[in-house]
């Protein structure tokens, strides 16, 4: 079945993994230059939590987990140094949002990962693993196509942001190819977002058509000589390249982690902790949730509390003085 509505998820409470890093880069991208009345940044913030609050309201999950990419070099920068080094630096909004989305999540009672060393993609892959050897259905909330490598008959894919869900089915529609070749095809095409090598020229039509005639990334390698014209030059070019990229567009499923899917149990909210954080970052409709029967007007007042800060010290002061200045 070819499931491409929301609504078409699977009966049981499934195991969901939220791809923190991904929806992270595209809430920001995608929602409007937010702040509020401190002037902090907060569409990313919003963007993420909203995702994740419509994910809790489809599938009210018992097993969740958020896991974010940890700061400082990968597994994959040793094996080749210039892995993602064409990426332009973090922008300070977007950074400045990675603690308080942080913060938010763990308030909602929610087990958040971040492990160093790997990327979010090889937490995710080694627990949706488990998760299928316990028979446990999982659901990946993403928008990284390299997670399609990762969906087999207990694993799906569902992105909050086109509304839609990918199983096997689905991702043959798309792709053109089985999940089980999906890390090939990625090696071929290459991800110029990562800076990983591929073959020049080589898109998605070329490489499902390959993949679909030989059947693997090794044995096209074997046939490289029998590929015609200028992508079978370029192919036969990128030979000592193409196990390499494979090896970077590959999700580990073997890390050593410290929890399992049936530990990453969700927890009640610390209803006080949301209140500040809903508060400080002005977000007025969930604050008036969290506040239960006490209303609009309650949170509008714990909004406007939340803009005032008690000076005591000289430094203070003279931070405040600089930025009345410029104002």
């Amino acid at each position: 079945m070819n499931k491409q509505s929301a609504k078409s998820g699977p009966k049981q409470k499934p195991f969901i993994l939220v791809d923190g890093s991904s929806y992270l880069f595209r809430a920001f991208h995608a929602m409007p230059n937010l702040t509020n009345s401190r002037g902090e940044p907060t569409g990313a913030i919003y963007g993420v939590i909203n995702m994740i609050r419509r994910l809790l309201k489809d599938y009210d999950p018992e097993h969740i987990a958020v896991v974010f990419d940890a700061k400082g070099p990968t597994f994959r920068n040793d094996l080749y140094p210039e892995y993602k080094a064409t990426r332009p630096p973090m922008p300070e909004e977007l950074a400045a949002q990675i603690e308080p989305v942080h913060e938010i999540i763990r308030a909602m009672g929610l087990p958040l990962l971040v492990v160093p060393g790997v990327e979010a993609d090889d937490v995710i892959g080694t627990l949706a693993r488990q998760a299928a050897a316990h028979g446990m259905e999982t659901i990946i909330s993403t928008g990284d196509k390299d997670m399609a490598q990762l969906v087999n008959d207990h694993v799906t894919l569902v992105n909050t942001m086109t509304d839609t869900i990918s199983d096997r089915e689905g991702v043959t529609e798309k792709f053109g190819i089985p999940p089980e070749h999906i890390v090939d095809y990625l090696a071929l095409i290459g991800d110029t977002v990562d800076n990983v090598p591929g073959v020049p020229k080589v898109g998605p039509k070329t490489a499902a058509k390959w993949l679909a005639q030989y059947g693997s990334l090794e044995e096209i390698m074997r046939h490289a000589d029998e590929i015609k014209g200028k992508v079978g030059e370029n192919l036969r070019a990128s030979l000592e390249q193409l196990p390499l990229a494979k090896q970077l567009v590959t999700i580990r499923r073997d890390v050593d982690l410290e929890v399992t899917p049936e530990t990453l149990a969700r927890q009640e909210p610390d209803a006080q902790a949301l209140r500040d954080l809903f508060g400080r970052y002005e977000f007025k409709s969930w604050l008036a949730e969290v506040l239960g029967d006490q209303g609009e007007q309650d949170a509008a007042t714990a909004v406007s509390e939340s803009r005032y800060e008690t000076v005591l010290t000289r430094k203070a002061l003279d931070k405040w003085r600089k930025r009345l200045a410029k104002a």
